[in-house]
Parts: C-alpha cells; structure tokens; sequence
C-alpha cells in the first residue's frame, strides 16, 4: 500500500478538522462518533487516530480553529472601520444575531454553538474555548473603547465587553432552543437583543 504524503496527511487532518467542527457545532460533542465524523470527512473510521489521540483532542482543536475563524471576522470588522452599515461592533452584532447565524449552527460561532459543550467536558476544551472568550471580549472592548462618547477606563469597557458578549451568545442559545416550536419567539429574541445590545 503507498504510503501518504506529508500534504496528503495534513489534508486529511484538515478534512478531519473540519468535518468534526460542523458536526460537533450542529449536534454536539458528545453526540457524535468517530465512525461518523470520519465518514463526514470522506476518510476510514481506523485514521482516526493517524491524527488524534482522543475525541477530546480533536474537539480541542476544533474549538481553536472555530474561534480562530470567529474571531477573524471580527478583526476584519475592526479593520474595516466604521461603514454605512455601521461601527464594527454594529455590523458584529447584526450577523451575529441574525436568523441566518441561527439557522446554521454547524458553520455558526463556536461561542454558541458548543457552550454547553465546553460545560460539561474538562479543561482540554474549556481552555481554548476560554481562549475564544477572552479573544472575543478583547476585540470587544477595544472596539467599545475607540466607539465612546466619552472616555471609557479598561475596566468599563471590558465590563461592556462581557454584556455585550453574554447577552449575543444567551440570545442566540435561546432562540436556537425555540425555533422550531416557536418561530415567533425565536424571531423576537433575536430581533429585541439586536436592537438593544449597544444601548
């Protein structure tokens, strides 16, 4: 049997990778096998462990790069500046509490898709999902402290910082937890905390 190049191995890493992060997003980690995220990824379930020691390294590396990714579309928002379509933290906050982002919790932030995740494992997966969290409310704070009428201490902004990010990431928590018995609500959650996560 031929054996794999060293791109060839770090594809199907990736592949791994990825396939992992939409299913653990979507269903959870402990939800899901390694037959089937194997499977997901277009490799054998026996590879798993070319790459991985355990499920938990895997979901650790899944919560870096899914952070990782997250937090890249917040630093682009940041680069870009203020738009007519808003300041940075504006536009974050639109698409983060859209129903798209709802609807798609398999590419959505991993910030709400594997809180409860990120509960109830150890600290192989709190800790770079912490390491989200603190990249989150560092970008955040930033951000409240260019945007202020007035001048804001560290303390305040990084205070609003972790408002800001607790109110978007319960938001979408719940209205991912109505939505299919209660459009309507789910709707509203979304549409109320958009309104009103910069007052």
């Amino acid at each position: 049997m031929p054996r794999i190049t060293r791109e060839e191995k770090a594809r199907n890493r990736q592949n791994i990778v990825e396939a992992a992060g939409r299913l653990f997003r979507a269903q959870g980690i402990d939800a899901v096998g390694i037959a089937d995220l194997m499977k997901e990824a277009g490799l054998t379930h026996g590879g798993f462990y070319n790459h991985f020691a355990s499920k938990d390294d895997l979901a650790a590396e899944v919560c870096n790069a899914s952070f990782a990714s997250s937090l890249g579309v917040l630093a682009q928002a940041v680069e870009a500046g203020d738009e007519p379509t808003g300041s940075p933290l504006r536009r974050v906050v639109d698409d983060y509490l859209s129903p798209e982002h709802r609807d798609a919790p398999d590419g959505g932030c991993p910030s709400a898709s594997l809180v409860i995740d990120a509960g109830r494992h150890d600290d192989r997966i709190q800790r770079p999902y912490a390491g989200g969290v603190e990249g989150y409310l560092a970008g955040f704070a930033g951000e409240f402290a260019r945007e202020a009428d007035e001048e804001l201490t560290p303390r305040e902004a990084r205070e609003r910082a972790v408002l800001l990010l607790s109110q978007m990431v319960g938001a979408m928590v719940l209205a991912r937890a109505v939505r299919h018995v209660e459009p309507g609500l789910s709707d509203e959650i979304l549409e109320t905390c958009r309104a009103h996560a910069l007052d």
